[in-house]
């Protein structure tokens, strides 16, 4: 009669590696707090310097960054002065998408000129739709202040060729809209005085910054620790089924069943 297989469950239950499930989830346990650990750290990180960079005081934008540069890193969430004149209402643009308070509807996007060759574009607010008396461009000089914020990633060039309407707000479309030059970032307009039109778009929250990239060796130890936690497991479940595997397999020393012998001696006629 075939031998049954032993069933997984008796092994598992065996004081030994009850005994030895419980050390690799206590194992698995602390590595996976490491790994929520790592990824505080990196959360702290990241917002404790944009915290830093918002709560200084005001700069002149030009005192960061000279439009012949890409934006550093150390501009991003800076709060800033911007002291021009708005730009021809023709090059002012929307950016689709957008929530404000539950509702969608779009970003309002004006130049401001810092000279005649110059200029900043500013995030002015939220408007429900683009024909929304608010969104009106404005004229004249202008003094805002505001928070200095990057392109996005997604791609909106092809927009460009259908209207003002854009789908992410990014400089590397809006130069091949307007004649002249314009610094690679954003504001996000707080305050303003001048040239102010009533009424005015709703006031929008700068976006969070992007990912920096300086913290990103704190999220590779989170996934590293969470691995490991994931490890201790698989080595405990693989040893629990070999063993198991070795109680199934006959045992190569034990005696063989019985063999016939023939008797050995001298037979007489």
């Amino acid at each position: 009669m075939p031998d049954v297989p032993r069933p997984l469950w008796r092994t598992v239950l065996t004081p030994r590696w009850i005994g030895l499930l419980v050390l690799a989830l206590a194992i698995a346990a602390v590595m996976s707090v490491m790994g929520v650990w790592q990824l505080g750290v990196y959360r702290s990180k990241t917002a404790d310097a944009t915290a830093h960079r918002a709560q200084a005081a005001p700069v002149a934008l030009q005192s960061l960054f000279s439009i012949d540069e890409g934006l550093p890193s150390k501009a991003v969430s800076r709060r800033v002065t911007v002291d021009g004149t708005w730009g021809p209402a023709a090059d002012q643009v929307f950016i689709a998408n957008r929530s404000q308070d539950s509702r969608v509807g779009f970003w309002v996007v004006s130049p401001v000129k810092l000279s005649s060759s110059d200029a900043v574009m500013v995030v002015r607010g939220w408007v429900p739709t683009v024909g929304d008396a608010a969104a009106k461009a404005p004229s004249g000089p202008v003094r805002l202040t505001g928070t200095v914020i990057a392109s996005e990633a997604e791609d909106s060039s092809g927009d460009a060729a259908k209207g003002r309407v854009l789908s992410s707000l990014r400089i590397p479309t809006i130069v091949h809209l307007v004649d002249y030059r314009v610094y690679d970032a954003f504001v996000v307009q707080e305050s303003v005085s001048g040239g102010v039109p009533s009424p005015a778009p709703a006031v929008v929250q700068p976006p969070p910054p992007p990912t920096d990239h300086a913290g990103l060796r704190n999220i590779a130890y989170a996934f590293q620790w969470w691995i490991f936690a994931a490890f201790t497991l698989w080595m405990w479940a693989k040893m629990v089924l070999d063993a198991n595997r070795d109680v199934d397999e006959p045992d190569p020393d034990q005696d063989r069943p019985g063999e016939r012998v023939e008797p050995s001696g001298t037979v007489s006629a």
